[in-house]
């Protein structure tokens, strides 16, 4: 009867616990930003060359914010860093314009970017042969 007294006293510490934790997550929220809810955020600026870390500026009624970001160095200049995409597999090789298409759909926008909803790349196709079969090795039993 005791262990039973003693496990419900140390469920409501943890749980009393848990409620100051989440707690202190919200004040910290509140802290650096304030009241305004509809923040308009340009691109990230990287702060040398065309990629790696650097900020994006916010407005909101009177207010301006930066926050640090990063683009990739391996993202896709011509969607913006901020388009996330779903792409489909590439297709075949046109032999007529010796490249390949695939299209991707618009998967999420961040930062109130502009973004198409549908977006093609293409890529040269490969000039080497891929063969299919691979030399084997033949398991003799001895």
């Amino acid at each position: 009867m005791v262990v039973r007294g003693l496990l419900l006293l140390l469920a409501l510490i943890l749980l009393a616990a848990t409620a100051e934790a989440g707690k202190n997550k919200k004040e910290k929220a509140k802290k650096d930003g304030s009241d305004c809810e509809d923040w308009r955020w340009g691109p990230c600026v990287p702060n040398s060359k065309d990629c790696g870390l650097g900020y994006r500026e916010g407005t909101c009624k009177d207010e301006s914010k930066k926050l640090k970001c990063k683009i990739p160095c391996n993202w896709k200049k011509k969607f913006g860093a901020d388009c996330k995409y779903k792409f489909e597999s590439w297709g075949g090789c046109s032999a007529q314009t010796g490249v390949k298409t695939r299209s991707g759909v618009l998967k999420k926008a961040l930062y109130n970017a502009q973004c198409e909803e549908i977006v093609y790349v293409t890529k040269p196709c490969s000039s080497k042969i891929k063969s299919k079969s691979k030399a084997k090795k033949g398991k003799g039993k001895d």
